[in-house]
């Protein structure tokens, strides 16, 4: 089971703060049974560390699309092995 979990850190930039997209990632993350964090970042962006299995490529083409009031101009996904597993999907502030 646990092998077949992918990593990824994904980097939103565009208007994303501000637009309610941290609540948004959110409520995707539970869509896809997805883990990991949502936060904004000083330069303007917003940083996802997701972890998840099959559903998790939706998941981050879904959060590619944002919050209605939102305009991603750009996004940049890196996976990455982790050793550390998260249990559940937060906001951080």
């Amino acid at each position: 089971m646990t092998e077949n979990i992918k990593t990824y850190k994904v980097m939103l930039s565009g208007r994303v703060q501000g637009v309610g997209f941290r609540f948004y990632v959110e409520s995707i993350a539970g869509k896809y049974d997805v883990k990991g964090y949502v936060r904004n970042i000083v330069n303007g962006k917003v940083e996802v560390v997701c972890q998840g299995e099959d559903g998790i490529d939706h998941f981050i083409e879904e959060i590619k699309k944002g919050p209605s009031f939102s305009v991603v101009t750009d996004t940049k996904i890196e996976e990455f092995e982790s050793s550390k597993r998260y249990s559940v999907f937060e906001i951080r502030y």
